[in-house]
């Protein structure tokens, strides 16, 4: 039996990289797989790549109407609601060009990215939560990152969106938890989605050089996190963050250098 048959699932963002390989991947495992996203065409093609099981839905996690009618329309649909994946993020060249310091960013830019990566989580897990309750319970998985985990020299809002990210992870675990919701978070490093791939090659060679796998990360990896954590197999893990970033931050910040060092001429 696939291990997540009969469950009904949001994911939001879905549209995306790690959004629409997760989505697969929940279907896979015998989801029904609403796909949540501002770019509802693409997310009816996503829908529509998978086929059987999945289904597209508009979403604007920067709009709380909208979020709070997701999830009733997914349940008038389908009588239930079992899996959340909040995982939509504001990324657009504009808002990366002007995430900058905190000297240097403006409180617009701030308040938006907090309103799209934080406000919109909170919104999806308060409308989730008391559907999940009325069948006994549920799984959230929110989409944090690295940068929620240690300091940059740009991205302030959303290095800071993401840590507030985990926050609410273990505070929804804390509060509901007793109640059969499990919230749990994924922290993913570079992760070669599309759009990273079309962005700065030399960035990606750098953060390649401090990565302890041979490889970097896909979306299909962080979906198989998802997968896992929103099944019964993660069923004793609650308010956690699960880092996939292939070791990036489990050694000494030196270490590439000094391997460098080492096997250079002396």
């Amino acid at each position: 039996m696939k291990r997540l048959e009969g469950k009904i699932a949001i994911v939001t963002g879905g549209a995306g990289g790690i959004g629409s390989a997760t989505a697969r991947r929940l279907t896979s495992e015998g989801a029904v797989t609403v796909i949540a996203d501002y770019d509802l065409v693409r997310a009816r093609a996503v829908a529509g790549e998978i086929g059987h099981g999945a289904t597209a839905a508009f979403y604007d996690a920067e709009k709380m109407e909208t979020v709070e009618a997701l999830v009733v329309s997914t349940v008038a649909q389908f009588g239930r609601l079992d899996i959340l994946l909040n995982n939509a993020a504001i990324t657009t060249p504009q808002i990366q060009k002007d995430d900058t310091t905190a000297v240097d960013i403006a409180f617009e830019t701030w308040d938006r990215v907090m309103a799209v990566n934080l406000r919109g989580y909170l919104a999806g897990c308060k409308y989730a939560i008391p559907e999940m309750l009325k069948t006994g319970g549920g799984a959230i998985v929110n989409t944090a990152s690295g940068s929620g985990l240690v300091g940059d020299l740009s991205r302030i809002a959303y290095g800071t969106s993401k840590a507030g990210v985990i926050a609410l992870t273990r505070s929804v675990a804390t509060q509901y938890g007793r109640r059969g919701i499990r919230c749990n978070a994924v922290a993913p490093g570079l992760i070669l989605t599309e759009a990273a791939r079309d962005g700065v090659p030399e960035l990606i060679e750098i953060i390649q050089n401090h990565v302890l796998t041979p490889r970097l990360g896909t979306p299909e990896d962080v979906a198989a996190v998802v997968a896992f954590l929103a099944s019964e197999d993660a069923g004793f893990i609650n308010g956690e963050t699960i880092v996939c970033n292939g070791g990036s931050l489990a050694h000494q910040p030196h270490t590439h250098d000094l391997a460098q060092y080492l096997e250079g001429p002396h």
